[in-house]
């Protein structure tokens, strides 16, 4: 990784940010996708408690381990899911998923996606300047 002195945590942070508005645009549209399937929960996850988490966040202290290695909050994709699985099929309930509220999921997140793009950008820019010594 880059050297911490130049970038400080700004690049990791806005990498995990983008990470994490990535997976949340995926899940979103897979919600959209199965708005007419019979039973689909739709899933979402909190941008920020998933970024706290994705940034090294400590463990939680209510998980009751056998083995240090069970029930590892640290795994490579840090990201909760919110929703349920149904195993009971509703053939009436077809209207789980709001395309109103997805829509509006979607903005939202569309939005930090490209204000976290547009603060990496500036940075870069800020950095560049520097390095040509103010544009001397």
């Amino acid at each position: 990784m880059a050297d911490s002195r130049i970038y400080g945590h700004t690049l990791k942070t806005m990498g995990k940010a983008l990470d994490i508005s990535a997976k949340r645009h995926n899940l979103v549209a897979g919600n959209i996708a199965n708005m007419d399937t019979i039973g689909y929960e739709p899933s979402d996850l909190d941008f920020n408690k998933t970024l706290k988490r994705a940034m090294g966040e400590k463990e939680p202290d209510y998980l009751a381990k056998t083995h240090e290695k069970h029930l590892s909050m640290n795994d490579d994709e840090p990201f909760s899911l919110e929703g349920k699985n149904s195993e009971e099929v509703d053939i009436y309930h077809l209207d789980s998923v709001n395309i109103d509220t997805e829509m509006m999921n979607l903005m939202e997140n569309n939005i930090k996606y490209k204000t976290t793009t547009e603060l990496l950008l500036r940075k870069m820019k800020i950095l560049n300047y520097s390095i040509d010594e103010g544009g001397k």
